[in-house]
């Protein structure tokens, strides 16, 4: 599997080929999408807006644990890394201006192909759901600016449940309104964070790697 700097060396001299997701076996009733780093290729936009902001108020937040916690919701974010740091950010502001931010480069967003080449396979023959740790303004926005929005039958946001990945009741919450049995749904995600929560829904699921994993060195 490609590393990130075989990813960027390879990237230079146009060397990089897509990689296929491996989709369990299985009849399945309904996919159930993430949002961010799974249909959107916006993670990386995300952390640039992240950045500016928190940059306002020393607060540090790595690549790394920025990717790890893909899946939380906005707002949760900043209050951990307040009580992690010992910083005072005001919750809500913060989390309001990172998000204005965000859709300020929305329009540089692009979708992801292997995620894309499923969706246009099994719509109109399987309900679809978006769920997703974002909150519904945010979501609506990037799946409109992807042209997908008209593809899915519900949309599960922040908004819409009281526990966020790892625990499944986004998932559980999606199914119900598909009215799709648990088991018979197949979960796209890009974290662990969203993994664990479709394991403990009881669904299969299909990691979607960031980019530097996504692409095969030739």
């Amino acid at each position: 599997m490609a590393s990130r700097r075989d990813f960027a060396f390879a990237a230079e001299d146009g060397k990089i080929e897509a990689m296929k997701l491996k989709i369990p076996a299985g009849d399945f009733k309904a996919y159930l999408f993430d949002c961010d780093g799974t249909i959107a290729d916006s993670m990386p936009l995300h952390y640039v807006a992240w950045n500016k902001i928190f940059s306002e108020f020393g607060c540090k937040f790595s690549e790394e644990t920025f990717y790890a916690w893909g899946g939380r919701p906005t707002q949760e974010i900043v209050t951990t890394l307040n009580l992690e740091q010992g910083l005072a950010m005001p919750v809500a502001d913060v989390a309001r201006r990172k998000e204005q931010f965000f859709y300020d480069i929305l329009p540089q967003l692009k979708v992801i192909p292997e995620v894309l080449e499923h969706i246009d396979a099994r719509h109109g023959t399987i309900p679809f759901a978006v769920v997703s740790g974002g909150e519904r303004e945010s979501v609506v926005k990037t799946l409109t600016i992807l042209n997908l929005l008209d593809r899915f039958d519900t949309l599960v946001c922040a908004e819409d449940y009281s526990k966020s990945k790892p625990d499944p009741e986004p998932f559980v919450t999606a199914a119900a309104r598909l009215g799709v049995a648990p088991a018979s749904c197949l979960v796209f995600e890009d974290t662990d964070m969203g993994i664990q929560a479709a394991k403990a829904a009881g669904m299969a699921s299909v990691r979607v790697p960031p980019p530097w994993e996504r692409k095969i060195v030739a």
